[in-house]
C-alpha cells in the first residue's frame, strides 16, 4: 500500500517543525528517512501513525487520508514502532505482543486460536519463540525493541512504521532485524541514523534537514559526499560494500567537514629553496 505525504506542516508550541515536506514510499518498498538530530524525522513520522496532527497537508494511505478513518480501520492499515517504548509493563510478553491484534476485535473478545498462532509467529520473526511467558518489564532494551517489533508485526498492517527501530540491539540483533524488514516486502516507513543501514535496506531516501526534505531518491544517488558534507557536517567516501555490493559510506573520522583539513605537507626541496 503506498504513502504520501503531501505538503506537510507541523508546528508544536508555536514553532515550526517540519515545512512543506512531500515524501513517498511505494507499494512494497521501504523508504528510510535520514537526516541530523531535530531534522524532523519522528515528527513526520508521528503524523503517518496519528500521533501528531499537522497544521497543514495530509498522509494518503492508500490514497486515503489517515485521518479520515476510525481509529480501529487506521491501526489496520498502519503498524508503528515509536521511539517512546514502554518499559513498565507488568505483562507477559504474550500479552503485549496479543494487544497487536485489538484492531480486529470487539470490545473484551477474547483471543482465538488464529490470534495465538499469529503472535507466536510474530514472536518467532524476531527471535523470541518460546518467550511468551517471560515478564515484559524484565526484558533488557534490546529484548523489549523486539517485542514491540512483533507487536506491530502482529498487527498485520498494510504499513510499517518504525523510528529508530535498531536502536538497544546488538549487531546480531539489527542485522537480522534488517533481514527481517527486507523479506516481508511490507510497505515500510522508516528512520534510522546508520547510514550504512539504510544504505543498504532501504529502496528510497528522503533526506530531512532543518525541517525540510532536501533530497530523496535511491540510497546510491542520495548519499553523496557533498550531501553528507552539506547536512551531516562530516567527511566521507563512498565505495562499494565488499560483500553485498551496497553503497558503504567511509567515514572520515580525523577530520569532520565542519572543520579544514590541515594543508598537506609541503615538499621539502620547497621549504630548502625558500631559504
Amino acid at each position: 500500500m503506498r504513502i504520501a505525504i503531501e505538503d506537510l506542516d507541523v508546528a508544536l508550541s508555536g514553532r515550526t517543525i517540519v515545512s512543506g515536506v512531500r515524501l513517498v514510499a511505494e507499494d512494497g518498498e521501504i523508504a528510510g528517512l535520514v537526516g541530523p538530530n531535530g531534522s524532523g524525522k519522528s515528527t513526520v513520522l508521528r503524523t503517518v501513525y496519528r500521533y501528531l496532527r499537522p497544521h497543514a497537508g495530509r498522509v494518503l494511505v492508500g490514497g486515503t487520508d489517515i485521518r479520515s478513518l476510525t481509529a480501529p480501520e487506521a491501526a489496520r492499515r498502519v503498524a508503528a514502532l515509536p521511539q517512546e517504548r514502554g518499559s513498565d509493563f507488568e505483562l507477559s510478553v504474550r500479552a503485549v505482543v496479543a494487544m497487536g491484534r485489538t484492531p480486529y476485535k470487539r470490545a473484551f473478545a477474547g483471543d482465538d486460536p488464529a490470534d495465538r498462532d499469529i503472535v507466536a509467529a510474530a514472536l518467532a520473526g524476531v527471535g523470541l519463540a518460546g518467550a511468551e511467558k517471560r515478564r515484559f518489564s524484565a526484558l533488557s532494551g534490546g529484548e523489549r525493541q523486539r517485542v514491540l517489533l512483533a507487536r506491530a508485526l502482529a498487527q498485520d498492517p498494510e504499513v510499517l512504521v518504525l523510528d529508530e527501530p535498531t536502536n538497544h540491539l546488538d549487531v546480531l540483533h539489527q542485522v537480522e532485524l534488517l533481514a527481517l524488514l527486507r523479506e516481508q516486502r511490507r510497505t515500510t516507513l522508516l528512520s534510522l541514523h546508520d547510514l550504512n543501514a539504510a544504505a543498504s535496506l532501504c529502496d528510497r531516501l528522503h533526506v530531512l534537514h532543518e525541517g525540510h526534505v532536501v533530497a530523496s531518491g535511491p540510497p546510491r544517488d542520495v548519499l553523496t559526499p557533498e550531501l553528507l558534507a552539506d547536512v551531516f557536517g562530516v567527511r566521507a567516501a563512498i565505495i562499494d560494500h565488499p560483500l553485498t555490493g551496497d553503497p558503504l559510506i567511509a567515514f572520515d573520522h580525523r577530520s569532520p567537514a565542519a572543520v579544514p583539513a590541515p594543508a598537506p605537507p609541503r615538499p621539502a626541496e620547497a621549504v630548502t629553496a625558500e631559504r
